[in-house]
C-alpha cells in the first residue's frame, strides 16, 4: 500500500469546553487533503492520544475514515506498553476501516530488544491489516535498534516504520539492512529531505498541517534532479519546523492552525495552550517565512 511521501499525524480539534470537535476534525481532514496531505495518521501523540477516552479514540478514528473513505489511506495508532491490550485495540480500530495501524515501541516498561521482538511479533501475528512500526525513544526511553527492525521487518504484516530516533546513521543502516517490503518514513519534520535522498519513502508530518503544499514541492524539486531548489525548500522550512517544537507537541501547530486556518488551539491537560509571547515567536517565523517563500517562489518562477 502506497502512504506517498507526506503524511500528516492529526491534531484533534477541541471546543473550548474542550470535547472533541467532530465537525472540525472533518473539516482538518479536508483541508490536509487539499494541501498535499496523501495519507493520514490518526491517534498519535500529535492527536493528544494520552488523553483521549478509549470511546473517544474509536469516535476520533471513525471520523476521519468517513471523511477520507475513498481518498487517502488512513493508518490508527493503536500501540501501548501493553501487549495484550494493543492486540485487542488493534482489532477493534481494523474493524472501524482503517487501512493499517501504527504500533508504539513500548514506553515506560522498558522492554529489552528481545522482548520488543516478541511484543510487535505477537501484535503482527493477530493483525488483520498492514502495521506501521514506530521507533521514537525520545518518548519511549527505549530505541529500537537496526538489528531488531531488521528481523521485525521480515514479517509479511510488517510494511512501514515511523523512524523518529534523529539518528542519520541509525536510519540509513535500518533501511539497508531491512527487508526490501519496509518502507522507512522520517518522524521527523527537518529531517525529511536528507532521508529523502538516501532513500527513504518520505515523513510522518506535523508541519504538513500547515506547509505541506510546500514539503510536497521540496520532495518533488528533488525527484526532478533540481537539487539546488530542494535544498532551497529545506533551508526555508527548517525556521517553521524547529518553532513547532519549541512548546509540547500539538501545542504550536494548533495555535498555528488556529491563527492560519481557524481552528481550535484548545488542548488538554497536562498541557497549556501557548503564552503571549510563544505566540508572538510563531508569528515571527511565520513572517519571515512568508517573505522567504515569495522571494523564492519569484527565483523559481517559469
Amino acid at each position: 500500500m502506497n502512504l506517498g511521501t507526506v503524511s500528516t499525524a492529526l491534531v484533534t480539534p477541541f471546543t473550548a469546553q474542550g470535547a472533541v470537535d467532530y465537525d472540525q476534525l472533518q473539516e482538518l481532514v479536508r483541508h490536509l487533503l487539499a494541501t498535499g496531505s496523501e495519507s493520514l495518521v490518526v491517534n498519535g501523540t500529535t492527536g493528544e492520544s494520552p488523553v483521549l477516552s478509549h470511546e473517544e479514540k474509536l469516535a476520533v478514528i471513525q471520523a476521519v475514515v468517513k471523511e477520507a473513505y475513498g481518498k487517502v489511506p488512513v493508518i490508527a495508532g493503536t500501540g501501548s506498553n501493553n501487549t495484550a491490550q494493543t492486540i485487542a485495540f488493534t482489532k477493534e480500530v481494523e474493524a472501524l476501516g482503517v487501512d493499517g495501524c501504527m504500533v508504539v515501541v513500548p514506553y515506560y516498561n522498558k522492554p529489552n530488544q528481545r522482548s520488543l521482538v516478541a511484543h510487535f511479533t505477537a501484535i503482527a501475528d493477530n493483525a488483520e491489516k498492514p502495521l506501521m512500526l514506530y521507533n521514537i525513544p525520545g518518548r519511549s526511553v527505549v530505541n529500537m535498534t537496526t538489528e531488531t527492525t531488521s528481523i521485525l521487518s521480515e514479517h509479511p504484516k510488517i510494511q512501514w516504520m515511523k523512524e523518529a530516533s534523529g539518528d542519520l546513521e541509525q536510519i540509513a543502516e535500518v533501511m539497508s539492512k531491512s527487508s526490501t517490503g519496509l518502507s522507512v518514513y522520517s518522524g521527523d519534520d527537518g529531517l525529511t529531505l536528507p532521508l529523502y535522498t538516501i532513500g527513504a519513502a518520505g515523513i510522518i508530518s506535523v508541519a504538513s498541517h500547515i506547509v505541506g503544499n510546500d514539503m510536497q514541492q521540496m520532495l518533488q524539486a528533488f525527484r526532478e534532479g533540481q537539487h539546488e531548489k530542494a535544498a532551497n525548500y529545506h533551508k526555508l522550512l527548517l525556521p517553521v519546523f524547529n518553532q513547532l517544537f519549541t512548546a509540547p507537541n500539538p501545542t504550536v501547530v494548533k495555535y498555528a492552525l488556529s491563527k492560519l486556518h481557524g481552528f481550535s488551539d484548545t488542548v488538554r491537560l497536562p498541557l497549556l495552550t501557548l503564552t503571549e509571547s510563544e505566540k508572538a515567536q510563531f508569528d515571527h517565523v511565520w513572517a519571515d517565512f512568508t517573505e522567504k517563500r515569495n522571494n523564492l517562489l519569484n527565483t523559481y518562477k517559469d
